[in-house]
């Protein structure tokens, strides 16, 4: 049978989405290089409704207004993705959505380069909810294609890793 998943990947989408069911909670998507992966891998797995609230590929800063709800304010001098700018991306999506958790990136996934001569082959990844974090990667590689997938890895396991976190402080409250 054919997929477009690694099984690193279904793996992982099955472990978040375990954890999402059983806490009753829902995610946005806020994504810009990886295309739209991140969702298709959320949603890949079956009872997708139960936890994924929607999202959207918010690849230009027009489409982070308007999707998003990001004020236009904050890009206003934009030259490439901070972590400063990503966390207030999917903080916007979040709330927007109406969803308990975000994740997205913005990068450049290569191989031509972007506003603030940025390495190509970066993203930074944030998440919005009950633990508000980001981080940075950066594959070394200029291949599109192989950094829209990396990207997507990344933001799963930094995604995973987040929620699973979070559980000490759910269980308490429980």
């Amino acid at each position: 049978m054919p997929t477009f998943l690694s099984s690193q990947q279904k793996d992982l989408v099955k472990d978040i989405a375990n954890m999402l069911i059983k806490r009753s909670e829902k995610i946005a998507v806020a994504e810009s290089t990886a295309g739209g992966l991140i969702s298709a891998a959320l949603l890949s797995f079956p009872g997708a409704s139960n936890y994924y609230a929607g999202g959207g590929v918010v690849y230009t800063l027009n489409s982070r207004i308007e999707i998003a709800g990001v004020s236009p304010e904050e890009y206003k001098n934009y030259r490439g993705t901070t972590e400063e700018m990503l966390a207030s991306l999917v903080n916007s999506m979040r709330q927007k959505i109406g969803a308990d958790w975000c994740i997205g990136e913005s990068g450049i996934a290569g191989p031509a380069g972007g506003r603030a001569n940025h390495t190509k082959g970066r993203t930074v990844i944030g998440i919005s909810g009950p633990i508000n974090k980001t981080i940075t990667i950066e594959t070394e590689t200029l291949d599109r294609e192989t950094n829209m997938i990396e990207f997507t890895t990344e933001s799963l396991i930094f995604l995973r890793d987040t929620i699973h976190e979070s559980e000490d402080s759910y269980n308490i409250k429980t």
